[in-house]
């Protein structure tokens, strides 16, 4: 299954900005001004916003999944059920 660009154009964005925030935590990290924590925080918010995402597109894929085998196996059932069409 293919993802849509729409949705490739959001995940390049949001990785980017995910990126420009380690940096800039990585830069308050290597200052010895007693900010770290700032840092903490900062790595600890995109690494959870970012395990939440993959867990919900996770998630999102297999109810696609689902959805698609249920149509299916619907589809299957009625055509094996349908009688033959005999024209006379």
């Amino acid at each position: 299954m293919a993802v849509e660009v729409p949705e490739v154009r959001t995940w390049v964005i949001f990785y980017l900005l995910s990126f420009v925030v380690l940096l800039v935590a990585i830069c308050i990290t290597t200052q010895d001004d007693g900010r770290r924590w700032i840092s903490l925080m900062l790595t600890l918010i995109v690494v959870g916003v970012n395990l939440y995402l993959l867990l919900s597109e996770l998630k999102r894929h297999q109810a696609r999944k689902t959805l698609v085998h249920e149509i299916s196996k619907f589809g299957e059932a009625r055509t094996e059920a349908d009688p033959p069409d005999r024209r006379g």
